[in-house]
Order: C-alpha cells, then structure tokens, then sequence
C-alpha cells in the first residue's frame, strides 16, 4: 500500500490520546482513514481507547524494560526482551506491506519495533516529544528521523517546537469568565458562584501522596465556604479517598474516581496535578495556574523538567513528591488563588501554551510524507 500514514506509540494515556489527536486531524485535512494506520500495544490502553475509532489498530506484543536489577525485574526484562523481538517482526512485516509515506512515533514502548522497522524499510520518520526530555525510544531514533516536533524549545535545523497534540474537546473549552460561570451552572450540583474551585487530577490510577494531601487538605478547608475541591482520585485510590472523606461544613468537596477533563478545566481556578506531558499541555494550553508534583522515578525524571519549564515561566508551583502535604498544597494553591497572582500565572501558563500544536505536527508530517496539504 502507497501514501499511507503510520501513527505509533503507546503504553500510556498520555501517548494514546496524542495518537488520536494526530489521526483524528489527519482525516480532518482530507488524509482517508482507510490510509491511517495506529500501532500500539497489548498491554496498553489502545484497545479500550482506539478501538472505536475509523482507523485501523494493531496491536503488538511486549512490554517495557523495568529499569532496575531486582530478581523479580530481570525475569520480567528477559520476557519483555521476548516480546519486544517478537514486536519487531511483526512491525517489520506490517511496515514491509504498507510502505508507509511517512511514520509518526509519539514514543512509549509500543513505538520502538515499528521506528526500527521504519529505519529498516528507509520510511520517513517523525517524532513527536511530549516531553521537555526525550524518552530512551526517542533518544535512540533520533538520528534517523527526518523531523522532530519538540513540546518544548530548543528547535534546530531538523526540529520544530510545536508544543503537544491536544483533543478536540480540550481545545473547545472556552476559559472566559462568562462561560466558566455557565459551566460551573451547568454541574451537578451547581458550584455556587464566588467560589475558588480547585481541580485535582494525579492520573487514571491516582497518586496516593498526592491523594491523602488533597484529603487532609480538604480537612483543613472543611469550614471554607468560598473553596470547592473536585478530587478526582483515579481508580486504584478510590474507595481508600472516600473511606477518609472529611467532614466539611462550607467546603464544596466533590470526589470522583475518573473523569473527562474537558468539563472540569472549564470551571478550574487552578489545578493539582502530576506532571505528564499531556496534562502540562492542557494545562498551559488552557491557561490554568497549577501545583504540579512530578511522579517521582519517571524515565529521564521527565515529569520535572515538564514541570519546571511551567513553574520557572510563572505558570506553576512545582512540588517535589516527598514533600507533598496538606500544608504545602495550601501554601502554594493560597498562592496561586490570589487575586494580584491569578491572572499574572495564568498569562505565564498561557505563553507556553500551543492551541494548534496539532495542526502544527499534522502539517510537518504531511510535508515530511509528501501528501498533499
């Protein structure tokens, strides 16, 4: 097959909605899905979030390589280093047949066997870096690939900063004082009008640190009539968070155990967060002051370069994970929350921010495959 698209990564959420970003916008500038292609993993989240999609989805065996030397984690490298093989010949057989005009890898494991095989069948390359640091993929491919698309600067001759891809839904979300008073009508219950509303998201599983300060905080806050809490506490977390629920007389505390984040950044005054590349890009592009508290022991300690480009812009306090307690959270969202710093740290949010970062990806990879634009 001749002039198709690859799209490949995946693993995570933060790889897998990028990847759909990316297709949905390829189709939206007259790319047929029939010629889209997604490549992701078993083991991932693909199944559950591309497969509804017009695109076709395979999915490769394999996991990634734990970095460490425990007798539990060489066992599990060793199948992982079987799975990844078996990956690699799965991906050199598909790249074989479709000739891709071009590959797209956003990085995660999933997108190693098919930028080997890329390179292998001479298919041009594109990276995507979610990041501020590349991934040990990425760090790999990178002398292969015909263009890099940076989250962050530096560029070069061979790389443009387009920030991260983001959903349709996030880009419709309308962060004017108008429409955030109507969104905040619009919940159920009501949030009612004059309260300061923090969002925390930590991730689909949750972040247990960054959970239980959020709960004693709210324990801290329960007589504040002017604060609502929507606590998103992710799956693993969940009924531990609501087994805790403080007793709150004023305090508007909402806890959820997931959530679409489009209908809560539209009524956010600021955000808890970790520090993943997807999230800062939301974050940014919606111009939502935030805590950012990177995961700690994240590949190349990526979560905290995404954070500290945000916090040394103004945007954000950055928390480092061993120090994320109630009183720091209060600390630092008092900080953000008042009025002579909110509008300056959202502006400082907003200046790193890349509203059309995927039109911006879509328009090299379409230069880069020789398709028409």
């Amino acid at each position: 097959m001749d002039r198709c698209v690859v799209v490949t990564g995946g693993g995570t959420g933060g790889h897998i909605f990028p990847m759909r970003a990316i297709g949905d916008q390829l189709v939206a500038v007259g790319v047929p899905a029939s010629s889209i292609h997604y490549v992701g993993s078993r083991r991932g989240q693909e199944a559950a979030l591309l497969a509804d999609q017009p695109i076709d989805l395979t999915l490769l065996p394999g996991r990634g390589i734990r970095r460490s030397w425990r007798a539990r984690a060489v066992v599990q490298n060793l199948g992982a280093i079987v799975g990844l093989a078996a990956a690699f010949a799965v991906a050199i057989v598909r790249v074989g047949r479709w000739r891709p005009s071009v590959v797209v890898s956003v990085g995660g494991y999933a997108a190693a066997a098919v930028g080997a095989a890329a390179v292998l069948w001479r298919r041009p390359l594109v990276l995507v870096e979610l990041d501020a640091a590349p991934g040990a993929v990425h760090r790999v491919l990178a002398r292969f690939a015909r263009r890099r698309c940076l989250a962050y600067g530096p560029a070069d001759e061979r790389s443009v900063v387009t920030g991260v891809p983001l959903g349709s839904d996030i880009l419709a979300v309308d962060r004017g004082r108008d429409a955030r008073e109507r969104a905040r009508e619009a919940m159920e219950p009501p949030i009612e009008s004059g309260r300061a509303v923090v969002v925390v998201m930590s991730g689909s599983l949750g972040a247990t640190r960054v959970n239980d300060a959020v709960s004693e905080l709210a324990r801290r806050w329960s007589t504040r009539a002017d604060r609502t809490i929507i606590h998103v506490s992710g799956r693993r977390d969940a009924s531990r968070v609501l087994a805790h629920r403080p007793t709150t007389d004023g305090l508007d505390y909402r806890i959820i155990e997931f959530a679409t984040m489009a209908p809560l950044w539209s009524v956010a005054d600021a955000a808890v967060c970790r520090a993943g590349a997807t999230t800062v890009a939301e974050l940014t592009a919606l111009g939502i002051p935030s805590v950012l508290v990177p995961l700690p022991g994240a590949p190349g300690d990526h979560q905290t370069r995404n954070a500290r480009a945000v916090a040394d812009a103004g945007g954000a306090v950055l928390l480092a994970d061993e120090d994320c307690d109630a009183a720091a959270l209060e600390a630092a969202l008092e900080r953000l929350l008042d009025p002579g710093n909110a509008e300056r740290a959202a502006r400082a949010a907003r200046g790193l921010g890349h509203l059309d970062a995927t039109g911006a990806i879509t328009r090299v990879v379409l230069e880069v495959g020789g398709l028409p634009a």
